[in-house]
């Protein structure tokens, strides 16, 4: 149905990041289907100027100094800071205090795909309006806006003009003190980077451990890597107050004005702190606001979808929600990867196709979850812990080790990593893997397919790792679960 006065598209995606661009892509590929983009920043999103790529480009030459720090004979000077945020800048197109996302917006265009800037919010239903402009679409529409760092209500933080992550990605200049409100990966990433180009970091962690969504070890291993880099990391401990009478917007990356006083409360009672700059990476909320969700009867907030990547609450199989707005899984593949599961569904309901096969579900939300922690060392998990395994019922055994493999020893001569298998015992398969150790991120594909593709461990016993490779510790994991069982 058409709507009068309305420019007409098949598919409209609100959001233009990573997530929202797969839905566009898959939803139109080899038809004559129009899609448009709506997107009020940078087409590319978060992952592309903001988080993901920043990040790891500056986190990258303290991996590659550390690596070369545990060899012998060779000389490893310190990092040259204008080079790395040179090299950084060339990764997010910045230029003159801003982000060039032409390269994006040209790839839109090779598929076919408009993209329209400004803010755009639904209607009613097929409806979405960017400024005075109507859009209607014949098809669907994807919401994939994203989500925005979350700013604590503590007495004068806000005032305070706090860094968050787009600050620390993006950082012009290094503060020489940080104090930095948080203890997820956000938080363990940026006091990595920071205190490799010379920042000096105290880390405040309301808990008692860092990563808590993943085994208890890895959180321990990153925070000895941390420490060790001179990093101050204080437990069971949160801010009460935040005074900086010089707040000053000086621009993203820039350090807002004079000294920041935070008064904190912990295991040993009230301190003071006094920094150059405080970042706050204490969680992200959902862009939905003023997006028109009422207009479709839902609540503000995150935005609830079926398997499908429909939203089940609206009526019609036309709105969906791709990436860390729908809550399933806040990362950037997870999102890409939903974005290609909607693209398939929109492209079958269009063209009445059957939706009984899996590509059009998206069952790796649920249990064969991939993600890495670029810190020092790095940690890669895929799937359940053995705490959330129990939790869902499953009945597990674990096996756990250090990796100490020839590859690791010929690697580095201070490598030193641990690994751990969660098995189902009814199926004799992986519902989990987590590594830590430099560079286990490059191992995590293979766990990553054992646990989606619930490959036996019998099959897993004939995966022959390649001699000398780090990858030689499945083996070790493989023989000391064997050894733990009993003879048959």
């Amino acid at each position: 149905m058409s709507d009068s006065g309305a420019t007409e598209y098949d598919v409209i995606v609100l959001g233009g990041g990573p997530a929202g661009e797969n839905a566009a892509d898959y939803a139109v590929a080899g038809s004559d289907r129009t899609a448009a983009i709506v997107e009020a920043e940078k087409v590319g999103g978060e992952c592309s100027f903001w988080a993901c790529i920043p990040s790891k480009a500056l986190l990258r030459p303290g991996h590659v100094l550390g690596a070369a720090q545990g060899l012998p004979g060779i000389e490893a000077a310190g990092p040259d800071i204008a080079e790395v945020l040179r090299r950084r800048d060339e990764f997010v197109h910045a230029h003159n205090g801003d982000h060039d996302d032409s390269s994006q917006v040209d790839w839109a265009a090779q598929q076919g795909i408009d993209v329209i800037r400004g803010v755009g919010r639904l209607d009613g239903e097929r409806r979405v309006l960017v400024g005075d402009r109507a859009l209607h679409a014949r098809v669907a529409v994807v919401l994939a806006t994203g989500t925005r760092a979350a700013v604590p209500d503590i007495p004068g933080l806000r005032d305070a003009l706090p860094w968050t992550s787009r600050d620390a990605t993006n950082l012009h200049e290094i503060p020489k003190r940080v104090v930095l409100i948080g203890g997820g990966v956000v938080a363990c990433e940026a006091a990595t980077w920071l205190s490799a180009l010379g920042a000096e970091v105290t880390v405040l962690v309301r808990g008692d451990r860092l990563l808590a969504g993943v085994e208890p070890f890895a959180g321990e291993y990153v925070a000895s890597g941390l420490t060790a880099q001179g990093v101050q990391i204080r437990f069971g401990t949160r801010p009460v107050r935040v005074q900086r009478p010089a707040a000053a917007d000086h621009g993203e990356g820039r350090i807002h004005g004079g000294p920041v006083t935070v008064r904190v409360e912990g295991p040993d009672g009230a301190t003071t702190l006094v920094a150059d700059e405080i970042v706050v990476a204490a969680g992200r909320t959902p862009n939905t606001a003023g997006i028109g969700l009422a207009t479709v009867g839902l609540p503000e907030g995150y935005v609830q979808v079926d398997d499908q990547l429909t939203v089940s609450a609206v009526p019609g199989d036309w709105l969906y929600a791709v990436g860390d707005v729908n809550h399933r899984a806040a990362l950037t593949h997870m999102g890409k990867y939903q974005g290609r599961v909607c693209g398939d569904v929109i492209a079958a309901r269009a063209e009445s196709r059957s939706l009984a096969g899996p590509r059009y579900r998206a069952s790796a939300d649920h249990r064969a979850v991939p993600q890495v922690v670029f810190t020092d060392p790095e940690v890669a998990a895929v799937g359940l812990s053995a705490d959330n395994a129990r939790k869902a019922g499953y009945d597990i055994r674990t096996v756990e080790l250090d990796i100490a493999v020839a590859g690791s020893a010929l690697a580095r001569d201070d490598y030193a990593g641990r690994a751990a298998l969660v098995i189902d015992t009814a199926t004799d398969t992986l519902l989990g893997a987590t590594f830590v150790g430099p560079d286990v991120g490059e191992q995590l594909h293979a766990a990553t397919i054992a646990v989606t593709g619930r490959v036996p461990l019998d099959a897993l016993w004939h995966a022959v790792p390649a001699f000398p490779a780090v990858s030689e510790f499945w083996l070790r994991l493989l023989e000391t679960d064997r050894s733990s069982l009993p003879s048959v």
